[in-house]
This record gives structure tokens, C-alpha cells and sequence, in this order.
């Protein structure tokens, strides 16, 4: 008699229908996992493209650069002093402004 019965018995329907379910969500999280890591490797190494400093820049006698902004056709630097030069982008001094 011990014969005829199965050592193992079947899982009942459920508990397969959750293994499915388990096996199908690790898999979908693994594939997004690789998904998110290989955008990351081929979009983060790109080295930011850098706005392009005119060749000479001449700040006044004692003056010191604290800030440097690039805008479209000029450049200005906030100096340690509390003014703001605006520079063309061939480095000529266009304006200084004094700030209060």
C-alpha cells in the first residue's frame, strides 16, 4: 500500500498560482533593476558641456572674483568688493555696477 502513495504530494492550486506570481514580480524587478543601472552608466559619465570663457578677462587692481555667470553674448563676475562686471565675450568690460 505505502506503494501506491506519492512522497510528495502536489501543491494545491493556490499556492502555485502565488509562486507564479513571486517568480514573475522577481523577474520584472530584475529586468527594471538592470534597466535603471544601464541608463544610468550610459548617461552619467557625459561630461557637462561648459559655457566658453573669453580669453582674457581683466579684473581691476585688487578686485577678486567671487561668482562668474555666463549669459548669451556676455559674462559677469560679482567681485569680493560688491561690484558687478559685464564682460563681451572678447573680454572687453562693458559695465560696472556698484552694489549697495
Amino acid at each position: 500500500m505505502s506503494d501506491m502513495m506519492p512522497s510528495d504530494p502536489a501543491p494545491p492550486p493556490e499556492v502555485r498560482f502565488l509562486k507564479l506570481l513571486t517568480t514573475t514580480l522577481a523577474g520584472v524587478m530584475i529586468v527594471g533593476l538592470v534597466t535603471i543601472i544601464g541608463l544610468l552608466v550610459t548617461r552619467l559619465p557625459r561630461a557637462p558641456v561648459l559655457p566658453r570663457l573669453p580669453e582674457q578677462i581683466v579684473l581691476p587692481d585688487g578686485v577678486k572674483a567671487e561668482t562668474v555667470t555666463f549669459g548669451r553674448g556676455f559674462t559677469v563676475v560679482v567681485s569680493d568688493t560688491g561690484r558687478v562686471l559685464v564682460y563681451r565675450p572678447d573680454g572687453a568690460l562693458v559695465q560696472d555696477v556698484a552694489l549697495e
